[in-house]
């Protein structure tokens, strides 16, 4: 550490990402970052769980705190809840008391679910294209619709227009806003959303919100940091107590170009972990 520096002393244990105008790569034995975007590793954390759910963890708090303001009582839909982001949003959620409904993209996503503890109130497997969602959220809801909507994605155009099979996997865009109650939030990770008239429309008449799921934002502006280092440390002491992540097997690093191949192609579904 430099002779400015103090968080932190030599041989601390500490997590963080890298900022967007971060001139190296975290794949490196050595990296240059500053402590303001650092925090500590809690002892009991192993390093694999810390690097490989930490940013699901930042954009969980982000989604369900900052966003959307989980709380006890609240009903929160997790659209492919065995995601990564989504078994994190799902435990985050579980945590603060709300009650928490879900979507499967195959058999093994829907077992994996119902074995997680406490128990969601609803799976939803999608993987054959035959459930309504909005329909099944609605008779779980007695009509009223879901408080929070944390999607994966979302379909804009009709089915036809629709190539890829996961795609098919992913709720239409009408879909969401049936669902979603009164004074509602609708939080997206789709970068490319298109809202029409109608759509505005139905969402004005509920009072409901539409929020972009960025956990870039915090890194933008200064006065966030503080905000931005609560989380990052939230994160890691709820992991700690409370979270039990999706992660595959440490990936050596003569590995790693694999690796990175099979993640850019919407490949993977556990969190990839290089080893050094």
């Amino acid at each position: 550490v430099g002779s400015k520096v103090t968080f932190f002393q030599p041989e601390d244990e500490v997590v963080g990402i890298l900022p967007l105008d971060s001139e190296e790569s975290g794949l490196c034995e050595v990296v240059l970052v500053h402590e303001h975007y650092l925090v500590r590793k809690p002892e009991k954390v192993c390093w694999a769980e810390a690097a490989g759910t930490l940013r699901d963890g930042l954009r969980a708090y982000t989604a369900l705190h900052y966003l959307s303001q989980v709380s006890p009582g609240k009903t929160v839909l997790v659209l492919d809840g065995a995601s990564p982001l989504g078994t994190i949003a799902i435990q985050l959620a579980q945590h603060r008391g709300a009650k928490v409904l879900c979507t499967a993209h195959s058999l093994e996503d829907k077992q994996l679910l119902e074995r997680l503890r406490p128990p969601l109130a609803r799976v939803m497997d999608v993987s054959h294209g035959k459930r309504d969602v909005a329909e099944s959220c609605l008779e779980e809801t007695g009509g009223l619709g879901v408080h929070i909507v944390l999607d994966a994605g979302v379909k804009l155009y009709s089915a036809e227009d629709e190539s890829t099979s996961k795609s098919q996997l992913l709720p239409h865009k009408h879909d969401i806003i049936t669902l979603l109650g009164v004074g509602g939030h609708w939080i997206t990770t789709e970068r490319n959303l298109q809202l029409d008239p109608p759509d505005s429309h139905s969402l004005f008449l509920k009072g409901a919100t539409v929020s972009f799921l960025n956990d870039e934002i915090w890194n933008l502006s200064n006065v966030q940091q503080g905000k931005y280092l609560y989380i990052l440390l939230c994160a890691q002491h709820t992991l700690l107590f409370h979270f039990r992540p999706q992660l595959d097997e440490p990936i050596p690093l003569y590995e790693a170009k694999v690796s990175m191949e099979i993640v850019q192609k919407n490949q993977a579904r556990k969190r990839q972990v290089i080893q050094f």
